[in-house]
This record gives structure tokens, sequence and C-alpha cells, in this order.
């Protein structure tokens, strides 16, 4: 030992003492382990937090309202027995599973100020989150062939968006999702985490912890943008190019207020979609070098709870077939 060590102050004796407690040596090797993580989240502030716990817990139950009613309307309304509802009650589920991933352990943090959460429950959040993403991508790809289906192949539609076929989709958006988030999840919590535990994040994303890493992240990098970066590419190329024969086949549509009742039908989907899509490419297909966390932060709550709170109202309460099983159910329950 260097007898020309200094020793240490009493200031920097606890300071040592924490990274202790979540900082296991490995063996000989010159590497350690972290055990647990902390959330840094959004501010210190007692009084911001209390005013986003509120804000984010009504936004949480406004969306789990909203999904759940979606559900349950279409599970009891025989007017809502197609397709159509029949992928929108699954993304309604997969919305709640989204959200729930990550706003119940941000309201606890901001609640309670524990932002500490466990090495395996911050691999298992990242896991649930990037396979609810990686099965919204694919059923917004899914649905967007249903719009193609019905406007373009309107005597076809039947056999084009069969039982079979809809089982089909959610069959390999489960898929999809599991592989990919799989492959993300065992890459990022193979590296080595020696310097700090805190991650600039309200949630176990991907962008922070490769951040945090002292390993070399290149390998990482690569795969989710091959992985990660290939779903949402290729969902949304097969999106615009439904969108391109629809657009096709409306223009020839005679009369204006045929044109008009045909792009009704889609422009709930394609406002969904510019929100979702826009958002997720912004965070994880442009160059690491150009994040910014706190640009990050912003742009997650977009994707993480505004867009799935908005879901219910731009995509079904809109409609009329949803206002009209609204109206049956309440007239149902109050006779």
């Amino acid at each position: 030992m260097d007898q020309t060590a200094m020793p240490m102050s009493a200031k920097e004796a606890p300071l040592a003492h924490m990274k202790m407690d979540f900082i296991r040596p490995l063996g000989r090797q010159n590497k350690t382990s972290v055990s647990e993580f902390v959330l840094l989240g959004f501010s210190v502030d007692p009084k911001k937090q209390t005013l986003l716990f509120a804000l984010g817990l009504l936004a949480y139950l406004l969306t789990l309202t909203g999904n759940l009613t979606i559900i349950t309307l279409i599970r009891i309304d025989q007017c809502l027995q197609t397709p159509m509802y029949f992928l929108l009650s699954y993304l309604s589920c997969i919305e709640i599973c989204w959200i729930s991933s990550t706003v119940p352990k941000m309201l606890w943090d901001l609640l309670l100020g524990d932002k500490t959460i466990s090495f395996i429950g911050c691999a298992f959040q990242m896991y649930v989150f990037i396979t609810s993403g990686s099965m919204e991508c694919v059923l917004l790809s899914a649905m967007a062939y249903d719009r193609y289906a019905a406007i373009c192949h309107p005597l076809r539609y039947t056999i084009l968006m069969s039982r079979k076929i809809c089982w089909g989709f959610l069959t390999s958006s489960w898929a999809i999702g599991n592989v990919n988030s799989i492959v993300n999840t065992a890459l990022v919590f193979s590296l080595d985490f020696c310097h700090s535990n805190e991650i600039d994040h309200f949630f176990c994303d991907i962008p922070p912890l490769l951040q945090l890493s002292c390993s070399d992240t290149l390998d990482s990098q690569m795969v989710t943008f091959t992985i990660s970066g290939g779903i949402m590419i290729v969902a949304f190329c097969l999106i615009l190019l439904s969108y391109i024969l629809i657009v096709s086949s409306v223009l020839k549509i005679r009369t204006a207020q045929g044109r008009m009742k045909a792009f009704s039908t889609c422009a709930s989907h394609l406002t969904v979609v510019s929100i979702f899509y826009g958002a997720l490419m912004y965070m994880y297909i442009r160059p690491s070098s150009s994040h910014s966390m706190e640009q990050d932060r912003l742009v997650a709550l977009l994707y993480v709870i505004i867009t799935p709170m908005l879901n219910p109202l731009i995509y079904s309460f809109r409609n009329k077939e949803v206002q009209g099983a609204i109206q049956r159910a309440l007239t149902k329950n109050r006779w």
C-alpha cells in the first residue's frame, strides 16, 4: 500500500459508503457490478414534483379509463365486431401495458422520493416497454392495411381481413415485440456499469443506460439501430405504402363528398401514426452523439404518456360508431 496516500476525510467517508452499497467487486478483475440504479427523473424541487405527480396521475387515470372503455365497448357491442375494432381493442391493451411499464414507478418516485430501482426491476421495465412499443408498431401497420382493404377492395374486405388474418397480425406483433425486447435487454444489461448508477431519465431506457455504461457500446448501438430501427422503418414504410394506394384509389372517386368520407376514415389513424412514429424516430434513429437527456425526457413524455392518453380520443371517441355504442350502453344500463 502507498504510504503517501492521504487519509479519507469525514465528508468523503459517507460518499464512499454509498458507492459500496450499489457497486460490488467482481473477483480480481478491475470491474464492478451495479446492483441497483437511481432514476433522477425531472426535478428535485418539491413544488415541481407535486405538480408533476398530479399531472402524471391524471394522465395515467385518463389513459386507463379511456382504453378500458374502448375494450369493454368492443367486447359487448355487436356493431363493433369488425376487424378494425378487433385490432383496436388489442391496441388499447398494448397502450395500457405501455404506460403501466413506466408511469407507476415515476409516480412512486415523485410521491415518496424513492428513486431507486433494482437491477432486475430495471431490466424488466425495459423488457415490457420495448415489447409494447414494438407490438404497437406492427399493429399500427396492420390497421393501415385494414383501411387499405376497406377502401380499395370493399367487396373482398371480409376475405382480406378474415379472423385468421387478424390473429396472424396479433401473433406476429407478439413474436416480433418479444424477440426485439429480449435481444436489446440482454445486450444492454450484459454491459458493465462501474462509474455511476444514476440514470438521467425517469425510466430505464436504452439511450441513458448506454451513456451510463463504461463498456464499449458500439455493438449494442448497432443492434438497437438494426433491429428496433428496422422494425420501425419497415412498419412505417408499410403504412406509407398503404396510404399511397388509398390516396390513388380515393382520387378516382368522382364526388367530393365520397372522397371526404373515405379520407375521414383514415384521419384518426394518420394522426396517431404521426405522433407515435415522429417521437420514436427522433428518439431512437438519430445518432447517439446528438442525444440531449433533457430533450429525450421531454420527447419520451410525448410517446410514453401523451400518446396513450390521446389515442382513445383521437381514434375512437370521435368515431360515430363508437359514439353510438356508448349511447346504447348507457341506455341499456339506464333501463
